[in-house]
């Protein structure tokens, strides 16, 4: 049996092709943030906390695809910057709520405008029904493989 047959063939397969992707727009992304003292993961954070303030430590460590010791890190470091806050004591239960400060907007502003040029950059060579069925799809294709985890 050929060793082709057996395996995934990284020329046609669409999965080994989103994961190049999704490293090359990482990369283009910290390309344009790094200038700004930023990694991804710093911007997703900010960008997550202007979206929906208050998020706990695990919500923002979800949504931004790190571990939640990686993110209590990056909050620390944050707060130390001026970046966000948090209160010294959690309101309720154990969950201390995250805010931006607006020295933390203000970077957030920034960013967003770099990364916004790189996803410009990324969906120019398509046209506008191009683009709103790669959307189509790319959401097909994750609500596809969350079905199956969550009958699993």
């Amino acid at each position: 049996m050929s060793q082709k047959g057996e395996g995934i063939d990284l020329e046609t397969s669409l999965g080994y092709l989103l994961k190049e992707a999704s490293s090359a727009l990482r990369a283009a992304m910290e390309e344009v943030l790094r200038p700004l003292g930023m990694t991804v993961t710093h911007y997703s954070c900010l960008e997550l906390l202007a979206q929906r303030p208050g998020l706990s430590n695990s919500e923002l460590a979800r949504g931004a695809f790190v571990t939640r010791q990686s993110m209590n890190v990056l909050l620390q470091n944050l707060e130390r910057e001026g970046y966000v806050t948090r209160p010294a004591k959690a309101p309720v239960g154990k969950v201390l709520p995250t805010q931006l400060t607006p020295r933390g907007r203000q970077n957030l502003e920034k960013a967003s405008a770099a990364v916004r040029s790189v996803e410009v950059r990324m969906l120019s060579g398509m046209t506008e029904a191009e683009r709103a069925g790669a959307f189509r799809i790319m959401k097909s294709m994750i609500r596809s493989l969350r079905d199956d985890n969550d009958g699993a």
